[in-house]
């Protein structure tokens, strides 16, 4: 049974969730990709980030005061509740930028320093993705409606569909571009979505077999590594350790292991 305040919770995460979705989607400008290599639309986007960070954070304050939280655009406080929430407003923001479909809102709650939900907004694919710990994972869909997740059946690596992402810094792309030519050739293909919390999602939803990336912070993968496990997924980062900075993994648990072995064999985790 769902404990009653992992429901609440859930529930302020869905509202808040669909609240800033609503307000990236509806509140960016028409042009802003023509510029898109010029400060002014740079700006643009980091005012909505911030908007809709500020929309989070004041949403569920006024339903809960005495919660922590943590966020990208710097919200950050400890709370005295036992739950902190860990936010993302908008991860994808180049994709946002450029007019790209692929981006997010990503909003997750801990309890105890446990991740025991998590929401994962796709405004421009019209889905939805929650989770509750031990409760498995949904989505709601503008196709399909509601359904419940589960990750892909077992298949072997080399029939597996894989996504990453790239760092902003030179050096360390270049290091990642090195791993990701070395695994191409081991896996049926790679993509790339511009999104940790739409790939973590992806893995949920059946549509990768796995997912890796190096560089990512807390409010990037809070949310979507629960909706992953909870749909069957296995997630960790270096071996015998938890998604962090240096590594982040979801996979099905055929491809797991032998990816997470790979990714360590070729040094995914350091420059």
């Amino acid at each position: 049974m769902t404990d009653p305040l992992h429901t609440d919770l859930l529930a302020l995460a869905l509202e808040a969730a669909r609240r800033a979705g609503e307000l990236l989607r509806d509140g960016r400008p028409a042009d802003l990709a023509v510029a898109a290599t010029k400060s002014s639309p740079i700006d643009v986007v980091t005012e909505m980030d911030i908007a809709a960070e500020k929309l989070i954070t004041g949403l569920i304050s006024a339903h809960r005061p005495d919660d922590g939280f943590l966020g990208e655009e710097g919200a950050s406080s400890e709370g005295s509740s036992g739950i902190r929430w860990v936010i993302d407003p908008l991860d994808g923001t180049v994709n946002y930028l450029y007019g790209l479909p692929t981006w997010a809102v990503s909003i997750a709650a801990e309890q105890d320093g446990e991740t025991v939900v998590g929401v994962v907004e796709i405004p421009m694919r019209g889905e939805t993705y929650r989770a509750v710990r031990g409760g498995g994972a949904r989505a709601t869909t503008a196709r399909a409606g509601e359904r419940t997740l589960a990750c892909r059946p077992p298949a072997p690596l080399d029939q597996s569909l894989v996504s990453t992402g790239f760092n902003y810094v030179a050096e360390v792309r270049a290091h990642q571009a090195d791993v990701a030519q070395r695994l191409i050739p081991l896996l049926r293909d790679i993509r790339r979505s511009g999104s940790a919390a739409v790939d973590l999602c992806d893995v949920a939803a059946g549509r990768l077999d796995g997912y890796y990336e190096r560089g990512l912070h807390p409010w990037d993968l809070a949310a979507g590594d629960l909706i992953a496990r909870e749909a069957g997924a296995l997630t960790g980062g270096r071996p015998g350790e938890r998604p962090a900075h240096d590594l982040a993994i979801a996979a099905t648990p055929a491809v797991f292991e032998p990816l997470q072995r790979l990714l360590e064999d070729f040094g995914a985790w350091h420059d």
